[in-house]
C-alpha cells in the first residue's frame, strides 16, 4: 500500500481499503459512547431505529429511556421491529437516537426530523467528518445541529459488531444532536 492509500485508510475512507464494507453498512457503536453521552439523562421515549445487535439499546434500556427498536434486518436484539426506517410513515412522540448506516445518514436525519414532534431530539453517532461537504451544508442549513459533542477519547464503531477484530481508532466520532424547531447556531464541545 502506498502513502496515499495509507492516508485514506487511516481516515476511515474505504477508497483503498483491503476490507469490503459490510453489505448493509452495519458498524456497531461501542456502548461506552452512550454511557458517557452528556445528554443521556435528558432523553425520553427513545426509538433506536438502526438497532443492530442492541449495543446502544442495552444502555438506553438500563437507563429506562428505551421505548422502541427497529432495523432493516433482525440481528437478534429482542423485540426488534423489522422494517426500513426510511419507509416509516407516521409521527414519533419521543426522541430518536442511533448510529445510522453512514451512507444513508443524510436520509436518516431527514426522516427522523420529519418524524419527531417539535422540541424532540435526534441524536446520531457519526464520524466528525460528517460536518464536511457542500451537499451536507445545505442539509445543515435546513436542519442545523443544536450541538455536536466530539469524542476526545476516540470511541468508535466495529464492523459487524466485532469489537475484537474490527475496532479502528483512527476515525474521530461524535454525537450530533438536533432539536426539531431549533434555528440557532450549532455549539461544538467535547465529551469523555
Amino acid at each position: 500500500m502506498n502513502s496515499v492509500q495509507n492516508v485514506h485508510v487511516t481516515m476511515g475512507s474505504n477508497k483503498f481499503s483491503n476490507h469490503e464494507r459490510e453489505k448493509h453498512d452495519f458498524y456497531a457503536t461501542d456502548p461506552k459512547a452512550l454511557e458517557v453521552f452528556p445528554l443521556l439523562k435528558e432523553l425520553s421515549d427513545v426509538w433506536e431505529c438502526a438497532v443492530g445487535q442492541g449495543h446502544l439499546a442495552k444502555v438506553l434500556k438500563r437507563n429506562k429511556k428505551l421505548a422502541r427498536v427497529s432495523d432493516i434486518i433482525d440481528r437478534g436484539y429482542p423485540d426488534t421491529e423489522v422494517f426500513d426506517f426510511l419507509d416509516y410513515e407516521g409521527t414519533w412522540h419521543g426522541d430518536i437516537l442511533t448510529n445510522p448506516p453512514f451512507k444513508l445518514s443524510n436520509q436518516f436525519l431527514e426522516k427522523a426530523m420529519e418524524t419527531i414532534e417539535t422540541g424532540r431530539k435526534v441524536c446520531m453517532f457519526l464520524p466528525v467528518r460528517y460536518l464536511e461537504g457542500k451537499a451536507r451544508r445545505k442539509l445543515f442549513e435546513c436542519y442545523p445541529p443544536k450541538i455536536v459533542y466530539v469524542s476526545s477519547d476516540r470511541i468508535g464503531c466495529a464492523k459487524n459488531g466485532d469489537f475484537g477484530k474490527y475496532y479502528p481508532r483512527a476515525v474521530a466520532f461524535g454525537w450530533f444532536v438536533w432539536e426539531k424547531g431549533y434555528q440557532g447556531r450549532p455549539e461544538l464541545t467535547w465529551f469523555n
